[in-house]
């Protein structure tokens, strides 16, 4: 037990100092779903906060597999996809950890991967559920002003857009975006040819999420 407590000392630790980094991260996951969606997106977030809200986030976004220590370098993991996703027992308790000491995950639907996420997340909190934010959260009025909470991106079966988080001591630690698609608003324009204003309002919620984590 002594060696676990240590243990998450350093990986708090760790978590904190990298902060200062100002890293980003690609979540690798298994289950046969696309993890490698939207290539472009995380770039041109990076390089709209770098430009517009003062961050120094290295432009090139890194892989990292759900099992890896190394997702501790990175205080920001982004995941994304169609369909399947699956955690391994130890992938959960990694991610646990690392969420428990510090990181942050944002997941955004592409439209598919709700079911099957949400079977995986009991296994990383079996005593937490996804929570809705209120359109008072910090998340949507730190930066840019989002009145109405999460704006949506794509339209594909009517649903509203969601937002839902796990908490962990009144921190938010893991931000869902549902029906909303995002991280399509913020790939190249010629990808899904939207118009100018719809990749702004993703850009700058995507910006209200790297205030959260790294300016908070």
């Amino acid at each position: 037990m002594k060696e676990l407590g240590f243990l998450t000392v350093i990986l708090t630790f760790f978590v904190s100092f990298n902060v200062e980094a100002q890293e980003i991260a690609v979540l690798k996951y298994n289950g046969g779903g696309d993890w490698y969606a939207n290539p472009t997106a995380l770039p041109n977030l990076i390089n709209f906060c770098n430009a517009n809200i003062g961050t120094q986030i290295n432009s090139k976004a890194q892989t990292v597999e759900v099992g890896d220590v190394n997702i501790f370098q990175y205080p920001f993991l982004h995941m994304t996809g169609h369909g399947n996703v699956f955690f391994s027992p130890e992938e959960a308790d990694n991610l646990r950890t690392y969420l428990l000491s510090g990181g942050f995950l944002h997941i955004d639907d592409n439209f598919g991967m709700e079911p099957y996420l949400r079977k995986e997340l009991i296994k990383v909190f079996p005593d937490k559920e996804l929570e809705e934010l209120g359109k008072d959260h910090p998340i949507f009025q730190n930066q840019f002003k989002f009145q109405e909470g999460l704006p949506k991106i794509h339209e594909h079966n009517g649903k509203r857009p969601q937002a839902l988080g796990i908490f962990h001591e009144g921190r938010l630690v893991l931000l869902f975006t549902f029906e909303s698609d995002l991280s399509d608003g913020w790939e190249d324009e010629a990808v899904h040819n939207d118009p100018k204003e719809v990749r702004l309002k993703a850009l700058q919620m995507g910006a209200n999420i790297i205030t959260y984590v790294f300016k908070s």
